[in-house]
């Protein structure tokens, strides 16, 4: 009998029985959706949220699998005489239920905010001792999402028992409800969630909040390199780079139904170069991060549109495999920026039906030549090259060889025609939704992305890779024959 990975028979597994981690059958491929807080903070209100999900819709996002419309901080009143929330009146008239209930019509889902503390960040009234209560509200107003903070915890962290205890309480009274409610732990990395946060959650932060800056050392997120700072501190005001470099020591504690969160997308909100977004979103999607957009939906450009319209970045997200890339290697280059950075990586991972995803990431500030061997990039599956992927030819395909362009971005923006011949994924809007539960055959430049390059047995990948970019690549053996088109 062959050899079954683990990682292969808890794919099968998933497909079979639909229920791992918090067992709510939920977020078997990483969640896809859009939050308020990176451009809203406090200023959220139903009209806000109804004219992003509207956008959402009518943009195409919604074929390409963004579902999720999730509510930050800042929307409760704080509670009633019985004890239960209470939703702002000014911001939300029709109340999160009818808000709720409109976000269904559109075909999407909706997301909720609280803390495990007695206040949430924004010091809003939180959810510790009221887990049941909230959990059974939330229910009635038919929420399908959770995030759940770390603020004005009492205390009740430093060690994982007391993190474990405090979010337990509320996966086991969201499960209680009997309503499928995806739970989105946001404990900011703090006493190593990805140690015990599978068994309760269906995500969990990694690290601190993350900013929209690419490699800025701030004092206030330490550890970037991990030498020897307090690495418990989890910090804000996180790189890019610096939740990268913390979040490749985990990546083995994921796994469909349970994904570790690097924090949401700042993808559209200035201060990231179109190459560093780029890269951002590349990075996310590989490491099976959930992708929760946070740009201003009514103000969305073209640049962004096409970035985060990339049906072949989300195959990747989204593969059923669930396997995140591992970093191979890490070196240091000679062209730094002003914070001392410059870097080389090397990322490798599986995919469903033999393929594998390679990222070169160029840190540095000049664009280089980048390469790969196969022994490397099949690393883990035989040291030394003694992996049988490495003794095959195959086929390289860039995942960005077919992105939108802007002509046809702002066409969709502003609601014209698609000029004739353009670049555009047809079922990204307004048609059949975008599957990624198939390997994408050769041929389909939309999933697949367009081959550059062949390589031998035991051959080399190599790339050209802009500065602060990625190359985003799909490799298929040649021996396989399957999923042509």
């Amino acid at each position: 009998m062959r050899a079954v990975s683990a990682s292969t028979l808890l794919a099968r597994l998933v497909t079979l029985t639909g229920v791992v981690a918090l067992d709510n059958g939920l977020a078997v491929t990483p969640q896809l959706g859009w939050n308020t807080w990176n451009s809203f903070a406090c200023s959220l209100n139903e009209t806000v949220i109804l004219n992003a999900a509207q956008r959402i819709v009518d943009l195409g996002f919604k074929d390409l699998g963004y579902e999720y419309i999730v509510l930050d901080d800042c929307w409760s009143a704080g509670r009633n005489s019985s004890g239960y929330l209470i939703a702002n009146a000014t911001k939300f008239p029709s109340g999160i239920d009818g808000l709720a209930s409109k976000i269904h019509a559109l075909g999407l889902k909706v997301g909720i905010y609280s803390s495990a503390g007695t206040l949430t960040c924004a010091r809003y009234s939180g959810s510790l001792g009221y887990e049941e209560k909230d959990a059974e509200l939330w229910a009635s107003w038919e929420i399908d999402y959770l995030k759940y903070d770390n603020c004005y915890n009492q205390g009740e962290e430093g060690t994982p028992k007391l993190s474990y205890d405090r979010y337990n309480a509320m996966g086991q009274a969201l499960n209680k409800t009997g309503r499928p409610i995806l739970y989105s732990m946001c404990n900011w990395g703090s006493d190593g969630p990805w140690n015990f946060a599978s068994t309760i959650a269906n995500s969990w932060r990694t690290s601190g909040d993350l900013l929209n800056t690419w490699d800025r050392d701030d004092a206030n997120c330490p550890c970037a390199e991990l030498d020897g700072l307090d690495c418990k501190t989890p910090g804000f005001r996180c790189s890019v780079l610096n939740v990268l470099n913390k979040a490749v020591y985990y990546v083995s504690k994921a796994f469909p139904g349970a994904w570790n969160d690097l924090d949401m997308l700042q993808v559209g909100n200035g201060g990231l170069s179109d190459q560093e977004s780029i890269a951002h979103f590349s990075l996310w999607a590989a490491f099976k991060s959930p992708l929760l957009m946070t740009n201003v939906m009514t103000k969305i450009d073209a640049q962004t549109l096409s970035i985060l319209q990339n049906p072949a970045v989300l195959a990747i997200s989204q593969d059923p495999m669930g396997s995140s890339v591992s970093r191979i290697w890490r070196h240091p280059v000679a062209d730094v920026d002003a914070n001392g950075y410059g870097e080389i990586q090397l990322f490798s991972g599986n995919l469903m039906g033999g393929d594998q995803v390679v990222v070169l990431l160029n840190g540095g500030t000049q664009a280089r030549e980048m390469n790969a061997t196969l022994e490397d990039i099949f690393w883990e599956s035989g040291v030394a090259g003694t992996a049988s992927q490495v003794q095959q030819a195959w086929d390289v395909y860039d995942v960005w060889a077919n992105r939108m362009d802007n002509e046809t971005a702002n066409a969709i923006i502003n609601g014209t025609a698609v000029p004739a011949g353009s670049r555009f994924n047809a079922t990204a809007r307004g048609g059949a939704p975008r599957v990624y539960s198939q390997p994408p055959v050769v041929g389909d430049r939309w999933l697949m992305g367009s081959k550059v390059a062949s390589v031998q047995p035991r051959g080399t990948v190599t790339a050209r890779v802009a500065a602060h970019g990625v190359a985003l690549l799909r490799l298929r053996a040649q021996s396989s024959k399957k999923n042509e088109l």
